[in-house]
This record gives C-alpha cells, sequence and structure tokens, in this order.
C-alpha cells in the first residue's frame, strides 16, 4: 500500500508527474494498470487547483518586486501567443500534454490554459486526454523496454 501511496505522490510533483512516476512504479514491481491508474490520478490532482488559482498566485506575486517579474513574464508569454494557441486550443494543448518531453505536462498545459484564460472545462477535459495519452505511452516504454531488461537478467 505504501508504494501506492508513493506513485500517487511522485506523480504529482511538478516535472516528474506521471513521467517519472510510471517508471517508478515499474521498479515497484506495480501492476501495469495500477500504475497508470495511480499516475493518471496523481497528476489530474494539482490541475484543477492551478486553473482556478494561478490568477490569484501572481496577484500575489506582483506585491514583490522579484516574484512579480516572474509572473509578468508568464502572462506576457501567454499573452503574445494566444491567437496561435487559441486557434487550436483544445486539441493542442491534448497534444502539448500529451508528448512525454520536459518541459511539457499537466502542470505547464494547466498554466498555459489559465494564462488563456481558456473555459477550464475544456481545459481539464484536454489536459486529461493529454495525461492519459502520456501515460499509455510512458507505461508501454516502461514496462516493454525495462520488461525486456529484465528478461535478459
Amino acid at each position: 500500500m505504501k508504494n501506492y501511496l508513493y506513485i500517487l505522490l511522485i506523480s504529482m510533483v511538478p516535472l516528474i508527474e506521471l513521467r517519472g512516476a510510471i517508471p517508478v512504479g515499474t521498479a515497484l514491481g506495480l501492476a501495469w494498470y495500477a500504475n497508470l491508474a495511480l499516475c493518471v490520478i496523481g497528476n489530474m490532482i494539482p490541475v484543477p487547483f492551478i486553473l482556478f488559482f494561478i490568477e490569484k498566485i501572481f496577484a500575489f506575486m506582483k506585491r514583490y518586486e522579484k516574484l512579480g517579474k516572474i509572473a509578468v513574464f508568464f502572462e506576457e508569454k501567454g499573452e503574445k501567443n494566444k491567437e496561435k494557441v487559441t486557434k487550436y486550443a483544445t486539441w493542442g494543448l491534448l497534444v502539448f500534454v500529451g508528448v512525454p518531453l520536459p518541459g511539457t505536462g499537466a502542470w505547464t498545459g494547466a498554466l498555459v490554459a489559465a494564462l488563456l484564460k481558456m473555459d477550464k472545462k475544456t481545459a481539464i477535459l484536454s489536459i486529461f486526454g493529454g495525461v492519459v495519452l502520456a501515460g499509455i505511452i510512458v507505461t508501454l516504454i516502461s514496462y516493454g523496454v525495462l520488461g525486456f531488461l529484465n528478461f535478459l537478467l
């Protein structure tokens, strides 16, 4: 039971997310379906909080000079690309979150969606689809490649 909790918590961590949690679950010997499900759930837990509260967090950050610069930087970056991204927002967000590369994922996808003021329901569904896609890709790699390596050892 402890391993399941570890995987759930690891998948909630920014930058690591399920892309890092699934291989850990594989190494811990978890069944692929339990590992995938826990990682998807854990990766999705922060998303609504980011979508609903990032503007308030940025407003708080703007009270302080150095933090305010960071908030303004992200806001300007979102505004700069707003037209390009909103045209393909739903599918673009799903693909962005679903491709398991560094710098992509649910946290970044939720931040982009919030900055672009996307409809929250649409954003959550797109991010969820992307998380599932990334989870399937990483699961296939982890259990396929790592399973094959275990066979050789």
